[in-house]
Formats: C-alpha cells, sequence, structure tokens
C-alpha cells in the first residue's frame, strides 16, 4: 500500500519557512564559503523532498525533524558553528573550552537520520522492529557520519586554511572522533523515544509499524 499524508498543508508551510531562514541567513553570512558549505545538504534535500512527496511522503515527525536540522545547519552556515552566540553564550556561562553547537549539529546528524532511515526500512524492506532494525540504522547513521568527516577532510586538502570555519575543530585534535560518538548518541536517542510516536505515525499512513 501507498502512504499517503492526510495534508500537504504543514509540509508547505514547512517548506515555506525554511526558504525564509535560507533568504534571512544569506544575507551577511559571517564567511560565504561556509554559508555554501553548510546549506548545500539543504538546497539537495529541498528538491528530493519534493519530487518525492507524491511517491513517498513521508510522517509528519520526519518532516518536523527535517526542518529542525535544516535550521541548525542554516545558523550554523551563518555565523559559522564557532561563532553561534547560543554556544558563545553557553561557552561562558559553564566556562566551556569551546563553542559547542558543532556538538549539536552532529548530534543532530545522527538523530534525524535514525527516523528517516527507519521509515523507510520499515515502509520498503521486510524488517521489523527489534533489534535488527535498531542495529541497521544504527550503522546507516554512523555511515553518515564517517561520510561527513570525509568530506570535511576533502575540504580540508582542497582549501587549506580557507576551510578552517567549516571544520569547527577549534584546536580539538579529537574532534572527529567526538563528532562520529554524538552522532552515535543521536541516533541511539532518536530511536529510543520516539520509536513509539513513530510507529503511530506510520500506522496511520498505512504504513508497516510492527
Amino acid at each position: 500500500m501507498t502512504a499517503r499524508v492526510t495534508s500537504w498543508r504543514e509540509p508547505a508551510v514547512l517548506l515555506a519557512l525554511t526558504g525564509v531562514a535560507l533568504v534571512i541567513s544569506g544575507i551577511g553570512p559571517e564567511d560565504r564559503l561556509t554559508w555554501i558549505m553548510e546549506i548545500l545538504p539543504v538546497l539537495i534535500a529541498a528538491p528530493i523532498l519534493i519530487i518525492t512527496a507524491r511517491a513517498f511522503p513521508l510522517t509528519p515527525l520526519c518532516y518536523r525533524l527535517i526542518f529542525i536540522h535544516a535550521l541548525i545547519l542554516i545558523l550554523g552556515g551563518h555565523y559559522t558553528y564557532a561563532k553561534v552566540p547560543l554556544g558563545l553564550w553557553a561557552q561562558e556561562a559553564f566556562d566551556l573550552a569551546r563553542n559547542h553547537y558543532d556538538r549539536v549539529g552532529h548530534l543532530a546528524q545522527g538523530f534525524i537520520p535514525a527516523i528517516i532511515t527507519r521509515e523507510v526500512l520499515l515502509r520498503r524492506t521486510p524488517l521489523r522492529r527489534g533489534g535488527w532494525l535498531l542495529t541497521l540504522v544504527t550503522a546507516v547513521c554512523l555511515a553518515i557520519s564517517a561520510a561527513f568527516e570525509l568530506v570535511e577532510w576533502s575540504a580540508a586538502i582542497s582549501l587549506g586554511e580557507e576551510a578552517d570555519a567549516y571544520l569547527a575543530t577549534q584546536g580539538d585534535v579529537w574532534d572527529t572522533q567526538q563528532d562520529m560518538f554524538m552522532a552515535l548518541i543521536g541516533s541511539l536517542t532518536a530511536q529510543l523515544t520516539l520509536g513509539g510516536v513513530h510507529d503511530r505515525q506510520l500506522a496511520s499512513l498505512g504504513g508497516k509499524a510492527t
């Protein structure tokens, strides 16, 4: 059975708000190159979601999480991750060694793809809820995280110091490992906390939830 959403109003509103956020973020960003590189996933994902919306509409939970992830990327692109005001406030308030907004981004990099991957696997494969689903979703999220770290590595090699704002390592030699660990935590947390809500939405779409 092909799942169908009951209304396109919310996804359309979220798409419009994302567009507004993109336009605003493009006004005087801290570093134009970093802004382009950070918002690129949003620019790639939006057309894909629009093109596949009729054939494979996602649950409201997925659309909302994608919107949140887009805002995280857009905000980080405007300020660069090392200079996002909220992270700077936390750094000063809690006497932290660095701006941890980058960690929030990598937590989301595991959290949001976990629900999207879970949805695709439940609706398009014979997999059911259980250990194998948890394992495969987590593995996919770690693969996405690893791929992103390879992109950062490529940027560092090709752009040199111009990529510093994009990398946002802030002098941390273990930045790559900690980023992937945050993605792991995000993936597991999403599945364990939102699995029930996600299953109910899948059932309402006619998707496979058990």
